[in-house]
């Protein structure tokens, strides 16, 4: 059985309609032009684009034109610097919430949302609604940022509204407001690029997370606890060994190679201290 219809080209186009794919459920279009040259599977075309209906697909890998993803390390906050973007800060506020956002892991937000009832000095600890879960935790802080806390609660007490409802956080311009999480972004950003970086929020996240992640003293699943990840997996891709860590500790692997050990052997007798010198170096005696 044939349909004629003119095709693009001005000749004459068929629709073939084979009886054994009439019954099989599925008809197979034919253009009486032939295949374009190098449309083909081989030739670079679609894949499976001339596949025949009755035929079995071939296995194929799932995705294989699919691109993979790069994987991004977090970027996180070298020691020496961030001790010189803590001292660009020009507040105690300011203080306090970097020292908070470095010390417990917490997001931006969910410590922006805290109120005064959420600061515990007594037991360390601060109250954050979690982000996920929407869930309240408590997450330990370092003695420092309660210490910044206290100084900033102290300039304002007269300034805010007291209650433990009220916000913790407040804006430094008259009239003051609660702290936003622009405005706190903007802070952040004024001190990173006063010494050339591009550091964000969460970045502080990210060093708090490679401090706990590296310390031998603390398991893993204590630091998945305290950055509210659902995954084990997640908090592992904190243990990536970091290239500025890695040279340092091949440096100091030379260095204890080239000290002599308790065990070694004295020079021979019969040598020149100053042959020996010249030969293998200062270091040789």
């Amino acid at each position: 059985m044939r349909v004629g219809s003119g095709n693009a080209g001005g000749g004459p186009g068929f629709l073939l309609l084979d009886p054994v794919h009439l019954q099989a459920g599925a008809a197979a279009l034919a253009l009486s032009g032939g295949r374009r040259a190098g449309d083909d599977d081989a030739g670079g075309g679609r894949a499976n684009a001339h596949h025949d209906p009755m035929d079995r697909f071939a296995g194929e890998r799932t995705g294989q034109y699919r691109p993979r993803a790069a994987r991004r390390i977090p970027r996180h906050i070298p020691d020496d610097r961030f001790d010189e973007l803590f001292a660009q800060l020009g507040s105690n506020r300011d203080r306090a919430l970097v020292a908070f956002w470095v010390s417990t892991g917490a997001r931006a937000s969910e410590l922006l949302g805290a109120t005064a009832a959420d600061a515990d000095p007594g037991q360390q600890l601060v109250t954050v609604i979690r982000k996920g879960t929407r869930q309240l935790q408590q997450l330990p802080a370092s003695p420092d940022a309660f210490v910044w806390l206290r100084l900033y609660q102290a300039q304002v007490r007269e300034l805010v509204p007291a209650g433990r409802d009220q916000p913790l956080w407040w804006t430094l311009r008259r009239p003051l407001r609660a702290l936003t999480y622009d405005a706190a972004r903007l802070m952040f950003t004024r001190a990173s690029a006063a010494l050339g970086a591009n550091w964000s929020l969460h970045d502080l996240r990210h060093s708090a997370a490679y401090r706990m992640a590296r310390d031998p003293g603390m398991p893993l699943t204590d630091v998945q606890w305290v950055l509210g990840h659902a995954h084990l997996s997640t908090t592992q891709q904190y243990l990536t060994p970091l290239t500025e860590d890695v040279i340092a500790s091949v440096l100091a692997f030379h260095d204890r190679q080239r000290e002599p050990g308790p065990g070694t052997a004295p020079l021979a007798a019969g040598y020149r201290a100053e042959s020996l010198k010249n030969l293998f170096g200062e270091d040789a005696l």
